[in-house]
């Protein structure tokens, strides 16, 4: 099956196409990724000449370049987006016109040409905050809070349109919280990796007890190949591993299996509409496709980490740039802010 992956430079798109690439025979992939500050090509060395693998760079909100890069594909899985919460919240603009937008130009491509099958990649945060002892299953309603989680929750709504007006063939997924290789170092993990591997502070915002589920990357990338193939059509799946816990003990899990201080750990002021907790009821794609996460906490954090410790190289390319405008716009302006925690 040849397959358009959107944003498939990024950090899950290049993961998933590395999982297709790598069962024999069964798919091609079309990667199509307008390389922004996340998207690198440095990702796909691996498989870059691959037969079955093919890279366009364009945008999805250019709708001539989305179906040229569409023709002849069966299905499309759609991760491109701009996700991350802080830069949605000081620049929400390029956010919606990127992930509202985008998402209906590719439907309105993937229903001219009667692409078979539409998997949608969205996020727990559609949810919002999830009060303790709860978890939210496929159901739950959508309570977005940041630019970020709304453009998302849009977006889902688009598809959801889709499939009930038109009969669209078109499939969503949620996922929590991801980490592992080829994460752009803004998101929590990789930033804390990199600054402890070099002894530098690690900025927690507010009192870091804000809650995730962690997910490892392959589990998810294995969790999407059982929906693109078994998945019901207008179904909405949640994918999360159960690994409820707080940032600021998953910082301190990071600084244990590295061997450094807990003084490193430093708290900034906390960013605007923070959501506290975050925790997805993942039973029905258990059940109805039989997927479990295959690795524990520990474990992906210890791969994680030997990961980036040996592409130093990868780490120092992407931290150059837009990444050190970006670090000093959300952290190094709030030093004022910065304590360190003794909690």
């Amino acid at each position: 099956m040849k397959v358009l992956v959107t944003g498939g430079a990024g950090f899950i798109g290049s993961n998933f196409v590395h999982h297709l690439l790598s069962l024999p025979g069964e798919y091609s992939v079309v990667n199509f990724d307008a390389l922004t500050y996340a998207g690198n090509l440095l990702n796909l060395e691996r498989v870059a000449s691959h037969p079955g693998y093919r890279f366009i760079k364009g945008n999805i909100c250019d709708p001539a370049a989305v179906r040229a890069a569409m023709e002849d594909c069966r299905a499309v899985v759609h991760f491109a987006a701009e996700s991350h919460v802080d830069r949605s919240i000081y620049e929400p603009a390029p956010i919606i016109e990127t992930n509202v937008r985008g998402t209906l130009v590719l439907l309105q491509v993937a229903r001219e040409l009667k692409i078979s099958r539409f998997l949608h990649v969205s996020t727990d945060e559609v949810y919002g905050d999830i009060p303790a002892g709860l978890a939210s299953d496929e159901s739950y309603p959508l309570q977005p809070n940041s630019p970020y989680s709304a453009s998302k929750a849009a977006s889902d709504m688009l598809v959801r349109s889709f499939v009930r007006t038109y009969g669209f063939p078109a499939i969503i997924t949620r996922a929590s919280n991801n980490y592992g290789p080829y994460q752009f170092p803004e998101k929590l993990l990789p930033l804390m990796i990199a600054n402890a591997l070099e002894d530098k502070p690690l900025p927690i915002y507010g009192d870091g007890l804000q809650q995730r589920d962690w997910l490892y990357v392959e589990d998810h990338c294995r969790a999407l190949h059982l929906v693109l193939k078994r998945g019901r059509e207008g179904e909405v799946y949640n994918i999360g591993a159960g690994n409820t816990e707080p940032n600021l003990s998953m910082v301190r899990r990071i600084l244990r299996a590295l061997g450094k201080p807990e003084s490193l750990i430093t708290q900034v002021a906390d960013r605007p509409g923070h959501d506290r907790r975050y925790a997805l009821d993942c039973s029905k794609i258990t059940r109805e496709l039989g997927w479990s996460p295959s690795l524990n906490l520990d474990e992906g954090i210890q791969q994680t980490i030997a990961w980036y410790r040996s592409n130093g190289a990868w780490l120092r390319h992407v931290r150059t740039g837009d990444y050190q405008q970006y670090y000093d716009k959300y952290y190094t302006h709030r030093e004022k802010s910065l304590k360190t925690v003794t909690a």
